[in-house]
């Protein structure tokens, strides 16, 4: 299971929605963020290359490039030989076979077909294809990408940027209905909301890609919950947990809704305890949060239902401190240590569940944290997805990328994360995800 926490007070930003284009580049964003090129293919032909260096095999070197995806460095060579244009023959290609068609273009990145349907009438059609869509459910996913949510004069707005193309994306959420406020997560790509319809706490899920969505029942208890949200897509069904009240009402049952039944079932209640953040995470069938007193972790068992407290000490002076959920059982609590400015710094540690402790795996760069938290005051987010984690700052409209297993950090590229009502979350951009 994939899981997605609720990060309502995330900040990222995004220029005016393009309506004439459903999906498009944000090109109000700095030119380091390369538009995807088109369908048409590159002039390569020798006149083509007046006045161009001399590339010859024996003047050919290698230089490092800006950093693209999540890698630190990328190595290009220069002197490669130059083709000719290739003429497609339309007799030869009008015969491919249904299903060579549609696995290439299930292997296509996701924000890509939308620009491939304007083809011709069968591209068009291709997202109502059964065919298309077991493909795509059966490839590799597209890869990590961030959605952002704000709702500008009261219409939603969405952007999303793909780690892999390094590229913002305009997405229209119109579709929605305005009690959809607050951006509870996503996870195998649904995305859920939750708001007051009137008086009643309602919750939905989405597909942005496919534009579908659906609100779920009515909840057993009509009061403002802290919500999860989990896909399992090895039967295609999702459950969302709904835990204590966000205003500290500690009498309310946990309640789990499960889309394979369409109703809410009542669950044990959680034992009094002094929570320190309304930030959840949840890995391997379990949904932790921090505990003041009795100091610890609280833990909810998804298959039996029951909360059990975890004593699991946190590291002295640690000032704000998130739980990120990695990949499989791995849990992380990321955070700031230090009483003075000039000796804070931000760590990354991990919880050793034989010992029950938490153990430091890495530190951000004194460059970065002066970069992204420039006074000792200012505000952070942090949320993760598998053993990325990301960071937003409030005030200085930055956003920064850890990757665990590679221990490589670099910034979001792009647009400034600068809207002060923003929120954002990890997505997965997949066709197949359905809203039932």
């Amino acid at each position: 299971m994939d899981a997605a926490a609720e990060s309502s007070e995330s900040r990222l930003s995004s220029s005016q929605l393009n309506k004439n284009k459903p999906f498009h580049n944000d090109e109000s964003c700095p030119k380091e963020v390369l538009p995807v090129r088109g369908c048409g293919s590159r002039n390569t032909s020798p006149s083509g290359r007046i006045g161009s260096r001399n590339t010859s095999p024996s003047r050919q070197k290698v230089v490092k490039t800006k950093p693209r995806g999540l890698d630190e460095e990328t190595v290009a060579t220069f002197g490669k030989a130059v083709h000719p244009d290739v003429q497609m023959e339309d007799n030869i290609w009008a015969m491919l076979p249904e299903d060579l068609f549609n696995e290439i273009l299930a292997r296509v990145p996701p924000f890509m077909i939308f620009r491939l349907r304007s083809v011709c009438k069968r591209w068009n059609s291709i997202l109502q294809d059964n065919s298309f869509l077991k493909f795509h459910s059966e490839v590799p996913s597209h890869g990590p990408c961030l959605l952002t949510f704000w709702k500008n004069s009261q219409t939603p707005q969405c952007s999303v940027f793909s780690l892999p193309l390094k590229t913002w994306y305009r997405i229209p959420f119109n579709f929605l209905p305005q009690w959809a406020f607050w951006l509870v997560g996503s996870s195998g790509g649904l995305v859920c909301f939750s708001g007051l319809d009137g008086l009643i706490f309602r919750a939905l899920v989405c597909n942005p890609l496919t534009q579908t969505w659906r609100t779920l029942p009515s909840m057993n208890y009509n009061q403002q919950r802290q919500l999860i949200m989990v896909v399992d897509r090895t039967d295609k069904s999702f459950k969302v947990i709904a835990t204590s009240d966000i205003y500290g009402d500690k009498s309310l049952p946990t309640e789990v809704y499960d889309s394979k039944i369409d109703k809410w079932t009542v669950h044990q209640i959680m034992p009094a305890v002094n929570l320190c953040s309304s930030k959840m995470a949840y890995c391997d069938s379990r949904l932790y949060l921090e505990t003041l007193s009795p100091l610890g972790l609280m833990m909810y068992r998804l298959d039996s239902g029951y909360w059990e407290h975890i004593r699991a000490k946190f590291p002295r002076s640690l000032l704000d401190g998130y739980l990120v959920a990695g990949t499989q059982k791995r849990l992380f609590l990321v955070g700031r240590i230090g009483l003075y400015s000039t000796l804070q710094s931000m760590r990354i540690w991990e919880l050793d569940h034989a010992k029950i402790m938490w153990v430091e795996i890495s530190r951000m760069p004194p460059k970065y944290f002066r970069a992204l938290l420039r006074l000792s005051a200012e505000r952070f987010e942090c949320f993760g997805q598998d053993n990325l984690i990301c960071f937003t700052s409030w005030n200085q409209g930055k956003g920064l990328i850890y990757d665990v297993e590679k221990k490589v950090w670099s910034w979001i590229a792009g647009c400034a994360l600068q809207s002060y009502n923003s929120q954002v979350c990890f997505y997965e951009p997949r066709f197949d995800a359905s809203v039932h």
